[in-house]
């Protein structure tokens, strides 16, 4: 029992030094603190380029047609389902972990 109530105590004692910390860590300065004096605001500057000052042209985004991505998906789907058939006729370790022919990664 004088364990138990020795636990509590400490425990009463830390949340109490606890309360006290974060109080003092939240409180406002603005009391005890002299006034700050407002500093004037200043323009920012644009970062130097690299090589040089000139900013570049905005250029339009490159626009492809969606039946051109649909046979280059079409040839993806088609080299590995070539992949796998090959894979399941012949089961090999090398040929789980070759790469693909495709152009595109998964």
């Amino acid at each position: 029992m004088d364990m138990l109530l020795m636990g509590l105590c400490l425990a009463v004692f830390g949340v109490a030094f606890v309360a006290l910390a974060f109080g003092a860590a939240m409180r406002s300065e603005s009391w005890n603190s002299p006034a700050q004096p407002e500093l004037p605001l200043v323009k920012a500057v644009a970062p130097a380029r690299f090589f040089s000052d000139r900013v570049p042209a905005a250029v339009p985004p490159l626009q492809v047609p969606l039946e051109v991505l649909l046979l280059q998906i079409e040839n993806h789907v088609r080299l590995e389902q070539a992949a796998a058939e090959s894979f399941l006729a012949f089961p090999s370790q090398a040929l789980l972990h070759s790469k693909t022919t495709s152009p595109f990664v998964n």
